[in-house]
Order: structure tokens, then C-alpha cells, then sequence
């Protein structure tokens, strides 16, 4: 443990007249001496090579040399923001004078999460988000909504993601019926990058405004771009306060040594990965405690590549600390304000003792959070550096999105998706897997096929839920009672994630990364189905193409993968598979 040690001197040492000037979230680290002595030697070696001011200067030799320089221009986008904020208060205004009600905001990975996590963090229950072709989902968001009082956001960087261009098809049909389609535009904004499809829609339909990206910034690093700043606008915070905060982390870290908070989090991340720690587990305090969601996104999808990955634990029940194996690393992400409950404290401080890495963050409020969005994505570019990648691109997501879309060009053919045939079907369930995984798989009846899957879990491996089903409360607690037992029989990291939402997210480093994780995704039969309008197939049909299409990327990369596909009522079927494990 450091206690007094060099690493957490310095950082104590600085950190209240660092804290005076720069008002910085808190951050506090324990590690072991080993890592202590790696991370200070990885830093001095940053300092000698000068590779924080040639991150600043754009320098692509700082990872792979590939094209990662044309990817950084999340570094300048608060500063260049700042000159922006009339637009967003013009646009708040707006919203406010047409007397809107609800505001729903449709998009995918980068573009709904970080709005998602400040519509959470600040309170505001009018602004919603939509993330899931799961038709019971769709029909749940609307039936918050009073259809002709709600500004519809589509969030689509490229244009052409297959969701976003769903929900509005959906949305604008609805809102079309309701005021006429000649009226429908001005219930609309669009959230894309110059020269963008959607763009063309935008302005081909009368959207009421048009938002543009930065081509140079990827989806995971946009949060304080428009995709974030005009989402917060729109729910009224003060996006100039929110950004004058970011730039508080943004100007420290531009320091090559030990207060560049965001370099040591970044050498931490790389060191404990390279040392076979790379199982990042994230605790949150109740006012930031969908960060998390946001955080699992930057950080699968940019380090999970080329075998390498560091695989983001969320939301996983807090366990004894003999739970915890070895390749775990620990943040816990809290406001100075948050009550901690007394079993959950000394879980936390069993864990900080043991020896195991611990981050603390404390944010002085929740108004500070722009601070870690941007600390996070700069310890992530460091971190990719150390790791040997390029923590900008994700080309495993894509391979999915391939897979998705032969099927839906399928049913637009023939009106049917592909026959398949299930190895087993026993309990009301089907199973399904490769071939040679099948055979790999003893057992005759659903709960020993469901076991024999399990016992592939060995040390070092992560487990994944992965649920094609609504994201509601029944649901995530049931997959939570699943985790857990998993976690207490087999002590390793285990993951949850609902479908297609990961797809954008956690994906990349399920599909790209090491082969340590062991799957277990979910499917359903739907209760009802909703039309996609101008199009043959249905909100189910676009569900069943991404789990099948996620499926066949992880056979084919050689995971150990198992499907069990549930019947109509999956809150049903989820109770039954839980009383299996």
C-alpha cells in the first residue's frame, strides 16, 4: 500500500492548493508498491519523452501512427464551445417559448449516453431517451409522452445508424398523424455531422434545428460537443457554467508531471492492464450513478481491440472482498455530498486495504461532472498508448452491424429472417450455439447444459449477460439476482447489458478484446410488435437481427458463447432462468 508512499504524497500534497486554483474534482489512489514504482517510472518516461504536449500537438506517433491525429479534436471542442454558448441559450429559449412537455432524445452509444447520464444525475424526468428496438420499450417511452408536446432529438452522427433512423421513421409518423406532416418538422431536431444523411432529412423535412458534430471527434469522446451540450439545453442546464467547470480538468491536463490527474488515471488504467488487472470495477455514489454507463462505453470501446482489453465492471453487486479476484482494479465515483451506508463503507475500505488498485474521485458537486467526462477520455487516450492501440476507432462494432443489416436486407426479400435450429429446447427454452461449442456442452436437460456453460468460466475470464429484452426495473433486477449468483460461485468480473444498447458500447471489447469472457445472451419472443414505417420489417424483426447478428460475430471470434431464447413473457422466463442457476 502507498499510505505515505511517493505517489499518493504527491497527490496529497498538491491537492488542496491545486484544488484552491483549479477547483478539480478530488482524486485519491492506492495501489501496491510494485505498481506504485511502474506508474511513477511510466509518468517520468511520459515527462522525458514529452508526450502530453505531443498528445496536445495532435501527434499520431503517440500510439500506433495510424490515423489516430485526425480523431483529437475532442481535445479543443471545450474552448471552441465556450464561443458557442448564445446558440445553446437561443435554443433553450426556444424550447421553452413553444411550451414543449417531454423531450425525447433518440440516438445510440455516444451520441443518448452522456445525455442519458446528465438527464439522470440533474433530475429531469421530462427528458427521455431511446436506446432499444425492443418494441415493448419503444411503446413504453411513448405512452410517457403527449406526442404533439414533445421535441423529438435524433442523435446520429453519421446519419445512417440503422436505430436512430428507426425511431424517426417511428416518431415522425406519429407526430405526423397527430399535427400533419407538413407541421411535423418543427417538433424535430437533429443532432449529426455536416454533410450527414440526416442532415438531408433535417433539412428536406423542416426540422426546427439542425446541431453539427465535429467529424474529428468519435462518438465516445463527444460529450462535450453538441451531442452532450445540446441534449443539456434542451433540459435547461447552463451549458456555459457546465463548460467553464470542463475547462478547469481540461487546462490541468495539460501538465506532463503528477498533477495531470488524467495522465496518472490513464498510466494507472495501462499498468494494472499490461499487469493482468484489467477488470476496471465502478462503484457510484446516488448522485452520479448512471456515470457509470457512460464510462463503460469510452472505455470498452476504445481499449478493446487487437486481443487487449480493459473490461468495465458496472453496477455489479458490491461483494465481500474474498469475491474479488486478482485481475480487478477499483474506482469509486462519488460527490463529497453522497451518504455512503455503513455496510457499503467498510466493504469499500476492506477493499482499499487489500491491496487491490483503488481510485477515489469525489466531485465537489454534481455540477463538476463535465470535469470527468473529460479526465476520463484523456486517461483513456493514455491509457491506449500504453496498451499498444488505437483507442479511437472500433471495428468490431461494425462487424455486427454488418451482420444485422444481411438479415434485415433478408426479411426486406423474402419477408422472414433465416430459419435456425436450437441444439436443445426443454423448460420453455431454446438453446443455441456453434456447433462444436454444442458438443463442448454436457447435459440433457436446460439446467445442466445451462451449468455446463458456466464451469467454462475459469480464472481470469469475465461473465456477460447479454439481454435482448426491456430495459425495465423487473428485468434489471432479475439479471441482477443472475449476476450475483454467478459471482458468488465463480468469483469473477460479471457484466450486464441490455440489447442493442451494448451493441454500441461494451461490444467492441467483448468482440475485439481477449477471449476471456463467457456469454450468455438473452432472447424473446415479443408480446406485440410496432411497424417501421417504409419499411417491410418490424421493430422485432430489427431486435432479432442485432441479437442474431451480436451472436454470430462472438461464434465467430471464438467465444464462449450460449443463447437461450425465452418465450412472449421474458419477465417469465427470466425467473425460471434464474431458479435454473
Amino acid at each position: 500500500m502507498i499510505g505515505s508512499g511517493l505517489l499518493e504524497s504527491l497527490i496529497d500534497t498538491h491537492r488542496e492548493s491545486f484544488q484552491d486554483v483549479r477547483m478539480l474534482n478530488r482524486i485519491a489512489v492506492s495501489v501496491s508498491d510494485d505498481l506504485k514504482a511502474e506508474v511513477l517510472s511510466v509518468i517520468d518516461e511520459w515527462k522525458r519523452s514529452e508526450k502530453i504536449s505531443r498528445i496536445w500537438a495532435k501527434d499520431a506517433s503517440v500510439w500506433t501512427n495510424d490515423d489516430e491525429s485526425k480523431w483529437l479534436s475532442w481535445l479543443d471542442i471545450v474552448d471552441e464551445e465556450l464561443g458557442n454558448v448564445s446558440k445553446y441559450r437561443n435554443f433553450h429559449a426556444d424550447v421553452e417559448k413553444a411550451g414543449f412537455k417531454d423531450i425525447l432524445l433518440m440516438g445510440m452509444g455516444g451520441s443518448s449516453l452522456c445525455p442519458e447520464v446528465l438527464a439522470i444525475t440533474f433530475g429531469k424526468t421530462n427528458f427521455h431517451i431511446l436506446d432499444s428496438t425492443v418494441p415493448a420499450g419503444i411503446r413504453s417511452i411513448e405512452n410517457k409522452i403527449d406526442t404533439e408536446k414533445t421535441l423529438f432529438i435524433v442523435a446520429s452522427k453519421s446519419g445512417s445508424t440503422l436505430e436512430p433512423n428507426c425511431f424517426k421513421q417511428y416518431f415522425f409518423d406519429r407526430v405526423s398523424q397527430a399535427v400533419g406532416r407538413e407541421n411535423a418538422g418543427k417538433q424535430f431536431v437533429a443532432i449529426t455531422d455536416p454533410g450527414s444523411k440526416m442532415e438531408q432529412v433535417a433539412k428536406d423535412e423542416g426540422f426546427r434545428h439542425i446541431f453539427y458534430g465535429k467529424p474529428e471527434i468519435g462518438g465516445r469522446f463527444s460529450a462535450l460537443s453538441a451531442f452532450g451540450l445540446a441534449a443539456a439545453a434542451a433540459m435547461g442546464l447552463d451549458v456555459e457554467s457546465l463548460l467553464r467547470r470542463s475547462k478547469e480538468m481540461v487546462d490541468s491536463c495539460r501538465d506532463d508531471g503528477i498533477e495531470n490527474t488524467g495522465l496518472l488515471l490513464g498510466v494507472i488504467l495501462g499498468v494494472c492492464q499490461k499487469s493482468a488487472i484489467d477488470k476496471l470495477t465502478i462503484f457510484t455514489g446516488e448522485a452520479v450513478h448512471d456515470l457509470g454507463a457512460w464510462l463503460e462505453q469510452l472505455l470498452a470501446e476504445s481499449t478493446g481491440k487487437n486481443g487487449v482489453a480493459i473490461i468495465p465492471v458496472d453496477r455489479e453487486p458490491l461483494a465481500e472482498i474474498g469475491d474479488y479476484s486478482d485481475d480487478r482494479m477499483f474506482v469509486s465515483l462519488v460527490t463529497k455530498d453522497d451518504k455512503i451506508p455503513n455496510k457499503q463503507a467498510a466493504l469499500l475500505n476492506a477493499i482499499r486495504q487489500s491491496g487491490r488498485p483503488f481510485i477515489d474521485i469525489e466531485l465537489d458537486s454534481i455540477e463538476n461532472i463535465g470535469q470527468e467526462f473529460f479526465r476520463w477520455e484523456f486517461a483513456t487516450a493514455v491509457a491506449g498508448s500504453i496498451m499498444g492501440i488505437d483507442p479511437f476507432n472500433q471495428p468490431d462494432v461494425e462487424s455486427a452491424k454488418v451482420e444485422a443489416r444481411k438479415l434485415t436486407d433478408e426479411y426486406e426479400k423474402t419477408g422472414s429472417l433465416p430459419e435456425e435450429q436450437p441444439f436443445f429446447e426443454g423448460d420453455g427454452m431454446k438453446f443455441f450455439t456453434v456447433n462444436d461449442y454444442a458438443k463442448a456442452l454436457t447435459g440433457s436437460s436446460a439446467p445442466e447444459f445451462l451449468h455446463s456453460h458456466l464451469s467454462k468460466i475459469t480464472q481470469g475470464d469475465y461473465f456477460a449477460l447479454l439481454a435482448y429484452v426491456e430495459m425495465d426495473r423487473e428485468n434489471e433486477d432479475l439479471l441482477q439476482a443472475i449476476r450475483s449468483k454467478v459471482l458468488d460461485r465463480y468469483k469473477v468480473g460479471t457484466c450486464l447489458g441490455f440489447g442493442p444498447r451494448f451493441l454500441h458500447s461494451t461490444g467492441q471489447a467483448y468482440k475485439g478484446g481477449p477471449k476471456t469472457g463467457v456469454f450468455l445472451q438473452i432472447t424473446s419472443d415479443d408480446e406485440f410488435d410496432l411497424p417501421v414505417p417504409d419499411q417491410k420489417y418490424t421493430f422485432g424483426v430489427v431486435k432479432a437481427a442485432q441479437a442474431r447478428g451480436d451472436f454470430q460475430v462472438l461464434l465467430d471470434r471464438g467465444r464462449r458463447a450460449l443463447r437461450i431464447h425465452l418465450g412472449r413473457d421474458a419477465a417469465a422466463g427470466l425467473k425460471k432462468l434464474n431458479g435454473l442457476i
